[in-house]
């Protein structure tokens, strides 16, 4: 197939690094060694790629005269840019689609987290990402099911530490990520946009970081107090994540910046290591 790489390039593999999300519930739970719930947890990793894929084919075919008209989404965006007609686009969503249903089956409780998720993409396609606020809370809410999905696969409850820890964690990114539209594309780069100003954002994401490091710090203080030499990770990766937007200009999209910049790169395997050894049996 001539377009194979422009197919590739519409479903978007470099962006399954935010579905690395579902490992958090089998790094917290200490279950990192066993065999079977790597094996549940690495499914619903799966499954996640597939209907983030799924989401974003879906959200660039409903996108694609708008997209024609952005200087740099008309040459990028496959759809857009002609590379890939709108009949394979419809063919390969239900054929995502159509995976993903088909792993419940295997993996019945993942599938319903995963089917919410994509309720939600859908409306996010076609109403919610035109509604200032909805539309940072509902991007944040993606990483939430994703972290549920997680715990769904291990059957372990999902904490009230980690919910808000990584529901502030994401408006954080969503807000950052509004905040970088505006700056480098301006208000005609989507109709939200006109709702926003730059200051407003700034605020959103302040207020995000300083209860996802709030959050995380009380989590670690009161439930896994050997894990507290983490908390610096976490302190240094969002201090540097800002230097990247502030300086570098980058954060429009959250997964170029950590591509972009090998010691956020670092700070993440680091405060993974962290967490392994404080959490090892």
């Amino acid at each position: 197939m001539s377009n194979f790489p422009a197919i590739i390039r519409l479903i978007r593999p470099k962006q399954w690094v935010k579905n690395a999300f579902v490992f958090a519930p089998l790094l917290f739970s200490g279950l990192f060694l066993d065999i079977a719930s790597i094996q549940n947890t690495f499914a619903a990793f799966i499954i996640f790629c597939l209907a983030s894929s799924a989401t974003y084919v879906l959200n660039d075919y409903n996108d694609i005269e708008d997209d024609r008209k952005h200087p740099t989404k008309s040459k990028t965006r496959p759809l857009a840019s002609g590379e890939v007609s709108k009949r394979q686009a419809r063919i390969l969503i239900v054929l995502l689609y159509s995976i993903v249903m088909l792993s419940a089956l295997m993996y019945p409780m993942v599938v319903a987290v995963v089917a919410s998720y994509l309720l939600l993409n859908v409306a996010y396609s076609f109403y919610l990402k035109h509604q200032p606020v909805l539309d940072i809370f509902t991007i944040a809410t993606g990483f939430v099911l994703r972290v549920y999905a997680g715990a769904v696969s291990l059957d372990v409850p999902l904490s009230s530490w980690m919910f808000i820890t990584t529901l502030s964690l994401a408006l954080y990114l969503a807000a950052i990520k509004r905040r970088q539209e505006l700056v480098i594309n301006g208000k005609s780069a989507r109709n939200v946009l006109q709702h926003y100003t730059i200051e407003l954002v700034d605020k959103y994401a302040e207020m995000s970081a300083t209860c996802a490091i709030l959050f995380y710090s009380l989590f670690i203080i009161s439930d896994k107090p050997d894990m507290v030499y983490t908390i610096p990770f976490v302190l240094f990766g969002l201090y540097r994540y800002w230097f990247i937007v502030e300086i570098k200009n980058s954060g429009e999209s959250p997964t170029d910046a950590l591509f972009a910049d090998c010691l956020l790169q670092l700070t993440i395997l680091g405060w993974v290591g962290a967490c392994v050894y404080s959490l090892m049996p």
